[in-house]
């Protein structure tokens, strides 16, 4: 089976931001999410497909071709919801390749060990910010 599909979890700002340009770049993307009005913030460049339903629901996962999937983005709300998929992804569907957003940069233990990257939005700003400071002379 050719894992040839990118799949974004979560189509709030990020998901759906990331889904967008990854569609613009010609990738073969799915978005899930639980509500159908979260789609809404897809750019009308969009060209993947939408999935509505709960993502830790592994029928969902399937229906979004997780077994076909090179890529799993999670990016919910929801740090919880969040690590519970990452671990399905990789445990039960082997996925070669997840990114998980994580708020609170504790809960990345929980991950330790697996091969799954983790983005913390919060540290991300924290070393932008300094960046820019050192940068202006202070």
């Amino acid at each position: 089976m050719k894992r040839n599909k990118v799949i974004v979890i979560g189509s709030g700002r990020l998901g759906a931001s990331i889904a967008a340009k990854m569609s613009e770049k010609g990738v073969d993307v799915i978005i899930v999410d639980l509500r159908q009005d979260s789609f809404r913030k897809l750019k009308d460049t969009f060209s993947g497909y939408q999935v509505i339903g709960d993502a830790t629901d592994i029928a969902v996962l399937e229906e979004a071709f997780v077994k076909e999937a090179k890529t799993v983005v999670i990016a919910t709300n929801f740090d919880n919801v969040n690590i519970f998929i990452a671990h399905v992804c990789s445990k039960v569907f082997h996925v070669p390749r997840i990114v998980v957003r994580l708020s609170d940069s504790d809960k990345g233990e929980l991950l330790e060990g697996d091969d799954i990257q983790i983005i913390y939005p919060f540290n991300l700003s924290l070393n932008a910010f300094i960046q820019l400071n050192e940068g202006s002379g202070e």
